[in-house]
């Protein structure tokens, strides 16, 4: 006889069919689902709570299940459907936590975000609505074209900006010289100082003397020269460094002057130094929106035009809105801010700079929006310069020095570079060096107001030396959610205050009343 291997017992399973649902309908047990093909029907897990043995077919082991003790193990799916009705009219509570509470783990508030931004369009609109009542419309765009146009000789912000060229072309003849040893690094060194100073020293100068020069003339020149300085400061350092670098390589017998300047590596021209000593190479970094000076920049392979006119659509309607909202909310509200900081009425002078700090705030938002997005990333895909990280996520910031270190990216990344870096190298700690950052950044906005302005009052000063103790409070007691509000609240309310100070005080000395 062969010897055949025992048959494993088969157990068949035993099906219950719905009456009246089709003869493949298979019904459904403890809360499984109904199949039409004659499937099996699947156990729900969520009444598995008693142990129940049972074989499977596959292996003859006993397999230990679970089920409801309230229901019966075996039966007609409506008796386990009115078993378990009843059972859930009986028990209808479980351990669970508030959603608002901190331990029930909830984070998706986006309803009440949105309702926020819903109460603050309508708060505004109110404001807006009641602003036009009693003003009517003060819109003129045509009014600031006026401000350029009315005489030609009110341009001395354009006669200034084509005078910046000589000191972009200095520089530019002190590296040459330095490039080929012509000049020694001390007479450099001597030669760009004088010439950096100058960058400061003549628009100040041409604004103080030019009375045609209108402040906001001012601060546009002003602000062209501060760039310009920031520029080719970095143009000198980098340099510096490069040379130093050629230095260190012909000590070390290595290739230095006598590699060529231009290579080419798959396709892509990489320039290294004194190749980069070009007309097209320095006049490059002055229009690109960016102040660190590198050899090589990163490059966008093509213009895409849909992108650039997007960004020059973005540029235009927001120029005309933010000139608006100036002309139609701020100028009213400014002007009737004057009487209250003259009787010195602190009630009123509370309520008045409430009342600015909404359209103020709204106006720096926008403007944010229309320089650091549009206008800058326009003048990148224009030029094909790849680096667009222009700002990051300083909305988030929960520490004042995060805010200044992300809203501004130009600026951080220059101050990083050739201020704060260098500071340290030298041995001076860190809060020393963020202490010089901000007096730094301090000073460059009195500079940028005070002067156009014809008078100095060190408004703006005190507030950038201010947010050293503030960024100390708020990074040593403020955390999270506490630390983002109390930034909020800095900008918020912060610069109005600047605001209406300097405007006070531009009324009593140019008018001699701020009525």
């Amino acid at each position: 006889m062969v010897d055949r291997a025992p048959r494993e017992p088969v157990h068949r399973r035993r099906r219950t069919t719905v009456s009246g649902g089709g003869t493949n309908a298979v019904a459904n047990v403890n809360g499984g689902k109904v199949h039409g093909d004659g499937g099996k029907a699947q156990a729900s897990p969520a009444n598995a709570k008693t142990d129940v043995f049972s074989k499977h077919a596959s292996n003859g082991k006993l397999e230990k299940k679970t089920q409801d003790p309230s229901l019966p193990a075996q039966g007609h799916p409506r008796e386990r459907s009115r078993v378990r009705d009843v059972s859930d009219r009986l028990s209808c509570h479980v351990m669970q936590e508030s959603l608002l509470s901190s331990a029930s783990g909830y984070s998706n508030y986006r309803g009440i975000l949105n309702w926020c931004v819903v109460m603050l369009v309508l708060s505004n609109a109110r404001l807006f609505l009641e602003n036009l009542i009693k003003y009517g419309i003060l819109v003129d765009p045509i009014q600031v074209v006026s401000l350029f146009l009315k005489d030609p000789y009110s341009w001395p912000a354009a006669c200034l900006i084509l005078v910046s060229n000589v000191f972009v072309i200095a520089t530019f003849y002190t590296e040459r010289r330095l490039a080929v040893g012509k000049i020694s690094e001390s007479t450099g060194l001597m030669l760009h100082g004088l010439n950096l100073t100058a960058l400061l020293v003549f628009p100040v100068v041409m604004v103080l003397c030019v009375t045609s020069l209108t402040p906001v003339g001012g601060v546009f020149s002003l602000g062209i020269y501060t760039i310009l300085f920031m520029k080719m400061y970095s143009y000198k350092d980098t340099n510096r460094w490069c040379r130093e670098i050629r230095l260190a390589k012909v000590k070390r017998l290595t290739r230095s002057n006598s590699c060529p300047s231009v290579t080419r590596f798959s396709g892509k021209t990489h320039v290294s130094y004194p190749g980069n000593l070009t007309y097209r190479d320095m006049y490059y970094f002055v229009f690109i929106p960016t102040l660190c000076y590198e050899l090589n920049f990163p490059r966008s392979p093509r213009i895409r035009k849909r992108f650039l006119l997007r960004r020059l659509f973005e540029m235009l309607f927001f120029m005309q809105l933010l000139v608006g909202l100036i002309q139609q909310w701020m100028v009213p509200t400014v002007q009737n801010s004057m009487k209250p900081f003259q009787e010195m009425d602190f009630s009123r002078m509370v309520e008045r700079l409430l009342k600015l700090a909404v359209p103020n705030h709204l106006i720096w938002l926008i403007f944010f929006y229309w320089f650091f997005h549009s206008s800058m990333n326009f003048v990148a895909e224009l030029m094909q310069f790849g680096d667009r990280e222009f700002y990051r996520d300083w909305w988030n910031s929960e520490t004042v020095t995060y805010f200044w270190s992300n809203w501004n990216i130009p600026v951080h990344k220059w101050c990083l570079r050739h201020f704060y870096k260098p500071m340290l190298r030298q041995g001076v700690n860190k809060f020393m060096a963020q202490t010089a950052v901000f007096l730094a950044s301090a000073f460059f906005h009195e500079y940028l107001v005070s002067i156009p302005l014809r008078m100095f009052r060190l408004w703006a000063f005190s507030g950038m030396m201010a947010q050293v103790p503030l960024a100390w409070f708020v990074g040593r007691f403020l955390n999270g959610n506490y630390g983002n509000a109390a930034v909020w609240m800095s900008l918020i309310i912060g610069q109005p205050v600047a605001v209406l100070m300097y405007v006070h005080d531009y009324y009593v000395i140019h008018y001699g009343t701020s009525e």
